[in-house]
């Protein structure tokens, strides 16, 4: 079979396959179950809070429902996901630059991991992760954006590529960039203690 008639028996089955709202319920139930908690890491890794990552990531799933007839011709998916929840997360930060921001221990206390540590290790930790977080939103808006995507949610320079529509020598670019910024960043404050 050449990869053409491959192409359209998957199309016309996948054309099948859509027809019945129980069918698209099922993929969508599958998309939430298997990326929820990545959306949810890059919401969190833009807003930096727990509440507006969780809305996210609803209205990200909330977008797939509205577009469903577009799943057919979604070639990666992850990256279709990851590129609404982005787009998302970026609207909702500049949206809530208006408004002050403020800590609330409920949303720490529901980001900190359950684990075997001691509690002081745990705010310790949790103190230099938002010392780096702090450091990162320092650096310029496209490194920033392309450090995230590659460093949080692990996604190759050709997935960070197509979602911010450029080449993958400049995420390339943009990482190493945005490394080098970061040490400096790291050690100048090391330096300052």
């Amino acid at each position: 079979m050449s990869s053409f008639e491959a192409q359209a028996t998957g199309w016309f089955y996948t054309q099948l396959v859509l027809k019945t709202r129980e069918d698209v319920s099922e993929i969508i139930t599958a998309l939430v179950a298997e990326y929820s908690t990545t959306l949810y890491r890059v919401a969190y890794s833009v807003t930096r809070n727990a509440v507006d990552a969780e809305d996210i990531v609803q209205e990200t799933f909330l977008r797939v429902l509205k577009h469903q007839n577009k799943l057919t011709e979604i070639r990666d998916v992850r990256v279709w996901l990851v590129r609404i929840a982005w787009n998302l997360s970026l609207d909702r930060k500049r949206r809530s630059k208006a408004r002050p921001e403020t800590e609330d221990i409920a949303d720490l206390v529901r980001t900190m991991p359950s684990s075997e540590r001691r509690a002081d290790d745990e705010a310790i930790s949790a103190q230099e992760h938002a010392r780096i977080l702090v450091l990162i939103d320092q650096l310029p808006a496209k490194e920033r954006q392309a450090l995230l995507l590659s460093a949080l949610e692990e996604l190759s320079t050709a997935e960070i590529a197509d979602i911010c529509s450029t080449t993958e020598s400049s995420i390339r670019s943009r990482i190493f960039r945005a490394r080098r910024e970061l040490a400096g960043l790291l050690a100048k404050q090391r330096s300052s203690r």
